[in-house]
């Protein structure tokens, strides 16, 4: 990581923290601090469980139960058990929380436009975009990547969005059935792996990696959801599977994909993977690739 980097990132943190307010005890002016504010968002007028408020956050359960308690004393949220399950907690604002959720939309309206004031036109229209530039690379560095189960219901989600969508875009729908397989138990070591991609707690992404012999790896069931395209989840999880390869002592990769999906092709090529002649019998594989590994 370069020095410069770091430091420019260091004064960015610096700079925001202050003008936002968020070394107040204070903030927006109400009489509690940013977190407790930011707990009573992800809350909001339908409730949510407590295991969803502590991923989306990425907070420790200590320092959660801290801050609910204190709402709860507030008399702005209670605790119920959730409907199917009673050992998972569920919270929700109380009627004095509404109103001060609404009194919080309020106040941070009010303050983006403070922000916003003093600059004209053009700063303002730079501001937004670097915004959102800034919001979505700090996305992207959120994303975290694992090995997980292939039948965990994180994975089973994945494979069934993944499935769905090949059937949507494919000209001749899509059958798993039908396609050569990566079921779990290829999945699984020494055999196969396979990784899931996740933001704030949630899967966006997975891949898959079954050993072959001959020291050769197949890369499957290569997948990111429309929400996370363009925050190089596809190129992240690929390099991991690529790193898997490695530790399994595989000397190449291949992958088959269908005509339809150009993004994948082009990921595919941008990280050294080249066109060869079909090497499966893949019925709905248009484009056959390998990969040397180092």
């Amino acid at each position: 990581m370069q020095t410069d980097q770091v430091r420019k990132v260091r004064s960015f943190n610096r700079t925001v923290s202050q003008r936002i307010g968020t070394l107040n005890e204070n903030f927006l002016g109400r009489n509690r601090p940013l977190g407790e504010s930011r707990v009573l968002y992800e809350i909001g007028r339908n409730g949510v469980e407590v295991r969803t408020i502590r991923a989306r956050l990425e907070l420790d359960s200590g320092y959660l139960s801290r801050l609910l308690r204190s709402l709860q004393g507030q008399g702005l949220v209670e605790a119920e058990p959730a409907v199917n399950d009673g050992r998972v907690r569920r919270v929700k604002l109380t009627r004095e929380g509404l109103r001060e959720l609404t009194e919080l939309d309020r106040l941070s309206d009010r303050f983006a436009e403070f922000v916003l004031a003093p600059l004209n036109a053009g700063q303002r229209d730079r501001l937004i975009e670097a915004m959102a530039v800034v919001e979505r690379l700090m996305k992207a560095s959120a994303v975290e990547i694992a090995v997980e189960s292939p039948i965990s219901a994180n994975a089973l989600w994945c494979l069934r969005e993944y499935f769905d969508e090949l059937a949507n875009r494919f000209d001749s729908g899509f059958d798993p059935a039908k396609s050569i397989s990566a079921n779990a138990d290829e999945l699984m070591p020494p055999v196969g792996i396979l990784v899931v991609a996740r933001l704030q707690g949630h899967p966006i992404g997975c891949g898959a990696l079954k050993v072959k012999e001959g020291k050769v790896g197949e890369i499957k069931r290569m997948w990111v959801q429309t929400d996370g395209r363009g925050l190089g989840v596809g190129r992240r999880i690929l390099h991991a599977l690529e790193n898997k390869a490695k530790e399994f002592g595989l000397r190449k990769l291949r992958l088959e994909t269908n005509r339809t999906l150009k993004e994948a092709q082009a990921l595919y090529r941008k990280s050294g993977y080249l066109e060869v002649p079909a090497f499966n019998d893949e019925p709905y594989a248009h484009h056959w690739f390998e990969k040397a590994l180092s």
